[in-house]
């Protein structure tokens, strides 16, 4: 994440009067509301259900069918509602972004000659929390989250975070990426230019879930895997990504 992770380390914005707080309490709090609204419409659905079955002459089963409806219908609306706070976990500090990350592009890249290396930094200077080397090139992909309410854009190739700039956000991970291939191409020879990216664990992103602006890339973090893996291979060989990773172990910090 630009300027250090959220994730590591305890932070006092989890707790007190913090947004995180407020959102988790007032969640909480009104449980015993969509508990109310999730009978209701349990009850709608068993009505429907019943109504169903008489339309197509299931009169003994009409009850039945309202009780599968309504199971359906309750069961789907605790779903979505678990769903919503659920994914605010990293926002809320209950989840660590980059852990959930790391595990996801492991899986899906490692197995098509990727390595993934995980909470690396230019000794003294940038750190990032993942570095990724494979056939396509090479990216670094950092980890943030926003409130569940901010969206996430480009307007005229601004990047925006609900009605704030991003543009500090997006110079201070380019300037990282820069940093990071400017080292492993000196160290190594093998001429390396590096994409970044941001997995978003919180926030709106638009409906294709990417937002591409100021040389930055934001997207969810298994859409950042499969954008990886979907890169041209050949722009690196065995021998290269070999030597980059080598590189990149011996010569970053772990953090």
């Amino acid at each position: 994440m630009p300027g250090g992770s959220i994730y590591v380390q305890p932070n006092e914005k989890y707790t007190g009067s913090s947004p995180q707080w407020w959102y988790e309490k007032f969640w909480r709090e009104d449980a015993p509301n969509r508990r109310k609204y999730r009978y209701v419409k349990a009850g709608v659905g068993f009505i429907i259900g019943v109504a169903l079955g008489l339309r197509f002459d299931l009169s003994g089963a009409s009850a039945l069918t309202g009780l599968l409806l309504a199971g359906l219908v309750y069961g789907g609306d605790w779903f979505l509602d678990w769903y919503s706070f659920h994914r605010t976990a990293v926002w809320r500090g209950a989840r660590r972004g980059e852990v959930i990350t790391g595990r996801v592009l492991r899986r899906s890249l490692r197995r098509h000659g990727y390595q993934v290396l995980d909470g690396r930094a230019i000794r003294g200077q940038a750190s990032i929390d993942h570095l990724v080397i494979g056939p396509g090139g090479v990216w670094i992909v950092d980890n943030e989250s926003w409130a569940p309410d901010i969206e996430i854009a480009c307007y005229v190739g601004r990047l925006f975070f609900g009605e704030k700039y991003g543009s500090k956000t997006a110079k201070a991970l380019v300037e990282k990426a820069e940093a990071f291939a400017d080292l492993l191409t000196r160290e190594t020879g093998v001429p390396v230019s590096i994409n970044p990216m941001i997995a978003v664990h919180c926030g709106v992103l638009p409906r294709n879930g990417v937002v591409a602006a100021e040389g930055l890339t934001l997207l969810k973090p298994r859409t950042a895997a499969r954008l990886i893996k979907g890169a041209d291979a050949g722009v690196l060989n065995d021998s290269q990504i070999e030597l980059l990773a080598r590189t990149a172990a011996r010569e970053l910090q772990r953090v």
